[in-house]
């Protein structure tokens, strides 16, 4: 099994990348392999709904949105990082998201995801909310800890000191794992996915 984690960061070694490494770390001792997949700094399209989309994802190839899909279709669960940027996700984790999820949002339904938010300060729960709306529509279980999964630091290497939020990654990696081990258990078992009904959108009310 493995976890596909995504740093939403332009920073690959920032506090990011550290949570998600604490993260992925007590993964591995849980049994359960994990890669870190660096958005990076390079120009970012936003979805712009044009409806092009294919079973290789998104229409426009100039960007790692494409990589990241062919890598989700083999994963078995998520975790998305982001820095808090005034009291929200950056907007790189944002425009790569929506494009993944507008694209190839199936390839994401019955396997557990969690979100992490690392800021300074305060912003870091409004981040959670606006990334956990990914799970929450896509038909994925989403993993907590036993507080927000947030760690503080601004600076590089500040996270170090935040021994409360890589305690709380480590319990979120725990938890996934769990997570992960009771799904594989179920479907061993004979235990099928939930059927989805499917039909006529609501545009509005008649």
């Amino acid at each position: 099994m493995k976890v596909l984690m995504l740093n939403g960061s332009s920073k690959p070694n920032g506090n990011t990348y550290r949570s998600l490494y604490e993260a992925g770390e007590q993964l591995k001792r849980e049994g359960i392999d994990y890669e870190i997949f660096q958005i990076g700094g390079k120009p970012l399209r936003d979805c712009i709904g044009c409806g092009q989309c294919s079973e290789k994802g998104c229409v426009f190839s100039d960007d790692a949105v494409n990589e990241f899909i062919a890598k989700a279709k083999e994963a078995d669960g998520f975790i998305f990082g982001t820095p808090v940027y005034y009291a929200h996700p950056s907007g790189r984790i944002i425009s790569f998201l929506d494009r993944v999820f507008y694209s190839s949002g199936s390839v994401f339904a019955f396997k557990p995801g969690a979100a992490v938010a690392v800021a300074r300060r305060g912003g870091n729960s409004a981040s959670l909310d606006v990334l956990n709306k990914y799970f929450g529509i896509s038909q994925m279980p989403v993993a907590g800890s036993t507080y927000w999964n947030l760690v503080h630091g601004r600076l590089p290497g500040e996270a170090e000191l935040d021994e409360e939020g890589l305690r709380t990654m480590r319990n979120l990696a725990r938890n996934m794992a769990w997570m992960l081990k009771c799904f594989a258990a179920g479907k061993g078992n004979g235990v099928s996915l939930p059927e989805t009904e499917r039909g006529e959108m609501t545009n509005f009310i008649r």
